[in-house]
């Protein structure tokens, strides 16, 4: 996935408030992308997950320089802890574009996550916060597309899978 067909989306190109995940090592990379989303004068959100149950928050990110120094999960990511202040994004005018991991994905938007809803959820809420739903574009690498993706009627569909295409030039 080269960061520059990222920046190079329209949707990408036109939205101010961005939420993004750190990626764990069986996912796209998107330190890139973060560090892109700074320069370009964009706001940065990522989620903070509550472990002892399926809600996550996508909290406000001062600078890529400070993902290093964010707390480690259960999962092996960095977070800002839960009894750290931080902006919300819903609280302060909701996401135009949500970044959205996964592991497996079909082409019409259907998305196998890890099986908790964080990110079902949290769609659920952004559309009962704000007046329009976030544009949602899912970064995966080839092997994660499939022919069919089980859905039920809690999952969201992405809007948008954006994968290596290994047959590209």
């Amino acid at each position: 996935m080269a960061r520059a067909e990222v920046i190079a989306h329209s949707q990408y190109q036109k939205c101010k408030r961005i939420s993004i995940f750190l990626s764990m090592p069986d996912e796209i990379e998107t330190e890139e992308i973060i560090k892109d989303i700074f320069q370009r004068g964009k706001t940065c959100f990522i989620p903070r997950y509550r472990f002892q149950s399926n809600h996550m928050d996508m909290v406000k990110l001062a600078s890529p320089e400070e993902i290093s120094s964010l707390p480690k999960t259960s999962w092996n990511i960095h977070q800002p802890g839960e009894d750290e202040d931080r902006e919300e994004a819903l609280s302060t005018g909701g996401l135009d574009l949500i970044f959205m991991p996964g592991l497996g994905f079909d082409k019409q938007g259907n998305r196998l996550g890890r099986g908790r809803g964080y990110y079902d959820a949290y769609l659920k809420r952004c559309v009962q916060h704000q007046h329009s739903k976030p544009y949602t574009l899912a970064l995966a690498f080839s092997e994660q597309i499939c022919l069919q993706v089980p859905m039920d009627e809690n999952d969201m569909k992405v809007d948008e899978v954006l994968y290596e295409d290994p047959s590209a030039p």
